[in-house]
């Protein structure tokens, strides 16, 4: 029970970093990262809702997606997948808040948050996998579609996270008759935090020490 607790800290620590990773790559103002664009570009046009509430609409569409594809082989345990969302979704908000005051101009201040951002959402995204416990919807619905169709998950991961960048594109274009949300910034971040994240999980010890939590230890 001790090792669960602290798994579930872990999770949130990652979470949270996690999202400020991705305020730091949408402050680059080279558009953000691909998991977020579809939201983001929403939010630019529609601003009754902040970021982090768009983010929060997406992820329970990819939650109802996971229902309706798996019916009865949708783990209830999975529903905590919605208090990931209120958590992951104000995080964002959270980030964006704090980070209020850093308006980069310059290109290489521009370049630097978003290479700030890439590294920081990997290390993020390495923590919070590694306790083994609930996902973040983004990659619920990745996983489920790679289960039931029985293909590899980091290809489902790659066409998953393309299809998102042509969505945002077609919204944006439809929108704003350009290009507004996404960039530089998005295709950088699609290029090099899945490979951030193998450098994190092969050279940092903590990501070592919080899997260990998830092993059973023999009788």
């Amino acid at each position: 029970m001790h090792n669960l607790v602290r798994r579930y800290l872990y999770f949130l620590l990652g979470l949270a970093i996690n999202s400020f990773g991705i305020a730091f790559i949408t402050k680059s103002a080279l558009g953000t990262s691909q998991i977020s664009s579809v939201p983001y570009v929403f939010s630019l046009q529609f601003t009754q809702f902040s970021f982090g509430g768009w983010s929060f609409i997406m992820n329970m569409a990819y939650i109802f997606l996971q229902i309706a594809i798996l019916r009865k082989k949708f783990q209830p345990i999975q529903l905590l997948q919605i208090a990931v969302n209120v958590l992951f979704s104000s995080f964002i908000d959270v980030g964006i808040l704090l980070l209020q005051w850093f308006n980069p101009v310059s290109w290489p201040l521009r370049l630097a948050s978003l290479a700030i951002g890439c590294v920081i959402l990997a290390i993020g995204i390495s923590i919070e996998v590694a306790p083994g416990v609930v996902v973040v919807p983004g990659e619920g619905i990745v996983r489920t579609i790679s289960q039931v169709k029985g293909w590899d998950f980091g290809v489902v991961k790659i066409a998953f996270d393309l299809t998102l960048i042509c969505i945002a594109l077609i919204f944006s274009l439809l929108f704003f008759h350009g290009l507004r949300g996404l960039g530089l910034g998005t295709l950088i971040s699609a290029l090099t935090v899945g490979k951030l994240v193998s450098v994190v999980n092969h050279k940092f010890p903590l990501i070592d020490h919080i899997r260990k939590l998830a092993v059973v230890p023999a009788e």
